[in-house]
């Protein structure tokens, strides 16, 4: 199966282009409760409004649109019923740590939309099995950033290679729920190769992929829209193209880019 792609955006002429790209999700993202503290090197945050969703989808035909909403809090509720009023497809929890949480989430969704568990604090690994025992979860995308710093790791990739990822895939597919993890730069681009991280998203079953600020930055929109559009759709392009050669591989190609992704990873944490 191939990779469904996600881009975070709030531009609707940039979203018009994701969606003529292929790309079948829109991310809107309202998260900013706690992040600059988890993340205070971090130096691109989103800064999108609910209003963004009506925005966005009246500019769509094909793409739906998702939306990170804050993590659990005292307007958890408003700001669900909010987003969904404007047109939100999919709703994304992010950074919780209990069963409660998710469940205050799924009963604030009721049923309205999709859901889907933002899995990146190592509370939220360890009831996982309880979690995942819950009515009303679509799907669960494994967010590398914070969960490598919730797990004291210098690097985010840290977590493909020591068999953290592939131990909550493997949970996650037993329940049947698609499952995504990451975020991917363009083909030959990246501190650890694209095409890498792409592999381990189909030897492990992956069906979600963030396509990356290193994929295309929204400041190169504002200074040359046209190009920023063509290298958008070639790009994504290349990585189906890519996919489907992945697909014709055997179990042994996989393997051995696993040694390959372990050997550069340990190399650049060695040098952090």
């Amino acid at each position: 199966m191939a990779l469904e792609f996600m881009y975070i955006t709030n531009n609707p002429e940039i979203g018009c282009i994701v969606e003529e790209a292929g790309v079948e999700r829109i991310w809107i993202d309202l998260e900013v409760i706690g992040k600059q503290e988890r993340q205070p090197y971090e130096s691109v945050k989103s800064q999108h409004k609910i209003s963004d969703i009506s925005a966005m989808k009246h500019v769509l035909s094909k793409a739906c649109i998702q939306v990170r909403v804050n993590p659990i809090y005292e307007g958890s509720q408003s700001e669900i019923d909010s987003c969904i009023k404007e047109g939100a497809s999919i709703l994304m929890l992010p950074y919780f740590k209990s069963v409660k949480e998710v469940n205050d989430f799924l009963g604030f969704v009721d049923g309205r939309v999709k859901t889907n568990l933002l899995v990146e604090t190592k509370e939220a690994v360890e009831k996982l099995d309880e979690i995942l025992a819950l009515e009303g979860i679509d799907e669960i995308h494994i967010g590398l950033n914070d969960l490598h710093l919730s797990y004291s790791k210098k690097f985010m990739f840290e977590l493909l290679t020591d068999g953290t990822i592939e131990k909550v895939c493997k949970k996650i597919e037993q329940k049947g729920k698609p499952y995504g993890f990451g975020g991917i730069a363009s083909l030959g681009e990246g501190i650890v190769p694209a095409e890498l991280i792409i592999s381990e998203h189909i030897r492990l079953n992956s069906t979600r992929a963030i396509l990356s600020r290193s994929f295309a930055n929204e400041k190169d929109y504002e200074i040359d829209k046209s190009k920023f559009k063509y290298n958008f759709i070639k790009d994504v392009k290349e990585i189906c193209k890519y996919q489907e050669f992945l697909k014709l591989q055997e179990e042994s190609y996989f393997i051995e880019n696993q040694f390959k992704l372990k050997a550069i990873v340990d190399k650049i944490v060695q040098c952090m």
